[in-house]
This record gives C-alpha cells, structure tokens and sequence, in this order.
C-alpha cells in the first residue's frame, strides 16, 4: 500500500520540461487575453490625478468610482438596458424556435433536396455578415422597421449555425426512441414535441446563450437601422459618453464595464450549459 501511494506520489510531482513550457504558454496566453480587460478596470477607476498618459500603471494613484456614477448622470443607462433586452429576448426566441423546427426537419425527416438545404446552409457561414448589410437594410427600410426595434431583432431572428447545432443534437437521438414512439401511434408532432424537444435542453441552453451575447455585443447593425435615441441599445448609447467636444476615457472605460458586467454573470450562471450543448451529438450511442 506504501510503495503504491509511492509511486502514485512521484507521478504527479514529476514535473517535465513539457509540462513547464505548456505552463509558460498558457500563462502568457491569459496574460495577453486579460490585460486590455485589466487596462480598462484599472482605468475605470483612475481619478483626475491619475496621469492616463504616463507609462502604464494598474493600480491607480487617485482611486475613485466617480466615473462610474458620470457614466449614470450622463446616459439613460437602464432605458438602454431595457432596450437591448428587448432585442436579446427576440433573439434568443426566434433562434430557439426556427432552430427546433428546422433542426428536427433536417435531421429526421424525409424530404427532397435535404442536402442542398444543409449546402446553403453551410454557404451562407462562409458569407461575411458586413456583406449583406445594404440588403438587409433595404429590406427592414421596405416593411418600414427602420428605427425600431423589432427591425434590429429581425435579421438575427434565424441563424444558420444554430440551426446546425440543432440539427446535430436531434441525430444525436438513439433511433430506437423516436421508432418506439412511432410505433405506439406518436404522430410526427408528438415525436417531436414529447420525444425530441426534451432531449435537446442542452443545445437550447447553448443558442440561447450565444443569442444573448450576440444581441448585447451588436454595435454596428444598431447604428444602422436605429436614427433615434429613444431606441438606442446599450452598445450604441454608450457611443455617447465620448463625442465631438467631450471625451473622458475614464468615464469611457467605466461605461464599457458597466456594460460589460450583466453578460459576464449571465455567462458564469450559464457556462455549464454552454459545454454541456457543445457535446450534444458529438458522440452518439
């Protein structure tokens, strides 16, 4: 019992040259990932002696949260917050929704020209997103959503990567399931419904995460559909703490955290779900 706690002792404090080189870099690699974060923490909180154009420093001379409540007296902030939540809401239904539908679709059901919509839909990956923005104004300006909300939801409504998320978690189904419930009469859907949904709470998790993140995050499509500031999401309204003749790049920095706060709790409340999706119908039994 000795000599195997021994030997169970000596293989974890082995350290190799490989092992301290993977530490090296990993150690390098969250340095390099953390510090504009770290940079603007530190600047959030910097006061007026604070010299912002020194060489750079974490730790502030002249600590204050000053900036923060600026940031408040300057923006209708929770406006804003409602706002993107409205989107963010849309968003995350529509892609669960039209996921679902044409996830199941694709992947159980029988139909004429399935691998050419599974073709387009791994065509249209390939397309930058800032290509087809003129159309998609256009189109938006033509049901008349410009300036509204809605029109800022709607092009994010349907997403080709979910749809093949879904798609994937729905084969990942053992067979023998959905034929014993066609066999006890489960209409198409039923087995849908009854049988399939409840075996992809994971992957709803995941598009509704990455639909959440998405909406807060948008900037550019915001900018171009939205002209009054009644509508402003928070991304866009934070535009305006730094202008033509008043800029602050504390108050700046401070703005971007406070943004910054509710989708990193919702993706440290969340995150489970996020590898927990990921793994849906990567091994199938």
């Amino acid at each position: 019992m000795a000599g195997t706690h021994a030997v169970m002792e000596n293989k974890y404090n082995h350290v190799t040259p490989g092992k301290v080189v993977r530490i090296i870099v990993l150690i390098a690699l969250l340095l390099f990932l953390a510090a504009p974060l770290l940079w603007q923490i530190s600047l959030a909180f910097k006061g007026p002696k604070d010299d912002m154009y020194a060489a750079p420093y974490l730790i502030p001379v002249d600590p204050t949260i000053q900036n923060f409540i600026d940031v408040f007296n300057r923006l209708p902030l929770l406006f804003y917050v409602c706002n993107t939540l409205i989107v963010a809401a849309l968003n995350i239904g529509g892609n669960i929704i039209s996921g679902c539908f044409a996830g199941y679709s694709i992947a159980l059901l029988k139909f004429k020209g399935k691998g050419l919509v599974v073709g387009l839909l791994f065509l249209s990956m390939l397309v930058p997103g800032e290509t087809i923005l003129i159309s998609q104004f256009l189109i938006i300006r033509n049901l008349q959503l410009q300036n509204n909300l809605i029109g800022v939801a709607l092009p994010g409504l349907v997403s080709s990567m979910n749809i093949l998320l879904f798609m994937n978690a729905f084969k990942a189904i053992p067979r023998e399931m959905i034929e014993a419930a066609e066999v006890d009469g489960a209409n198409v859907w039923q087995r849908f419904w009854r049988v399939c949904v409840p075996q992809v709470k994971g992957t709803m998790a995941l598009v509704g995460i990455f639909s959440f993140m998405g909406s807060w995050n948008d900037f550019l499509w915001p900018l171009i559909v939205l002209t009054d500031d009644s509508h402003y999401t928070l991304t866009l309204g934070m535009s305006r703490l730094q202008g033509t003749f008043v800029s602050d790049p504390r108050v700046v920095a401070a703005g971007t955290i406070i943004a910054l706060i509710p989708i990193m709790i919702f993706f440290l409340v969340f995150q489970r779900y996020i590898f927990n999706g990921l793994e849906a119908g990567s091994v199938k039994e």
